[in-house]
């Protein structure tokens, strides 16, 4: 598995399909929800770019099983993204919008046992799997409940899918920098 991390805007998913790119038969999971306009514009810029010959699997439920069963049918899967498959979660399992009526704890636990799933699962696949995560914890403290536990519940999940990484990019400024090789 690559890993590939960074803050909003630093050229993540555009450093991963160059990774992917390298790839013949490519099959892309895409996370993002389209809940307003604005979102659509964003998810169809992100289409756009991709090779008309990668396939796409839209969704971010059941990603473990999702990649077990096409790992064989592709050279390449690639994730995008971790931040957004998370919220999709979070507000999944929650079952509410309300920060006041998430139960944090629990929420944190079944969140971090899916990514600990989807990390052993693309360590272990049998083609290249390319991991798409954003570095949300880098500025200040956010001042809602919400986001904090978010930021802290990614920084946790970052930190599995790192441990489980063959090789883990951190971008900066559209700069790629290699910060893990097994």
């Amino acid at each position: 598995m690559i890993l590939v991390t960074g803050g909003d805007r630093s050229g993540k998913s555009d450093f991963a399909e160059k990774l992917a790119k390298q790839h013949q038969a490519v099959l892309y999971i895409a996370t993002a929800k389209a809940f307003d306009e604005e979102m659509e514009k964003r998810i169809q810029k992100h289409k756009s770019r991709r090779p008309h010959h990668w396939h796409t699997w839209e969704g971010y439920t059941h990603l473990p099983e999702t990649i077990l069963k096409k790992q064989r049918e592709y050279d390449c899967i690639l994730l995008d993204c971790v931040t957004l498959l998370l919220t999709n979660l979070l507000f999944l399992y929650s079952q509410t919008e309300d920060s006041e009526k998430m139960d944090f704890e629990n929420l944190e636990k079944k969140l971090l046992s899916e990514v600990t799933s989807l990390a052993k699962v693309c360590q272990k696949a049998s083609c290249q799997v390319i991991v798409v995560t954003g570095e949300i914890g880098l500025g200040i403290v956010p001042a809602d409940k919400l986001s904090r536990h978010f930021r802290d519940i990614m920084g946790k999940a970052n930190q599995i899918l790192a441990q489980n990484a063959q090789e883990v990019y951190f971008l900066v400024s559209g700069i790629p920098m290699k910060i893990k090789e097994e």
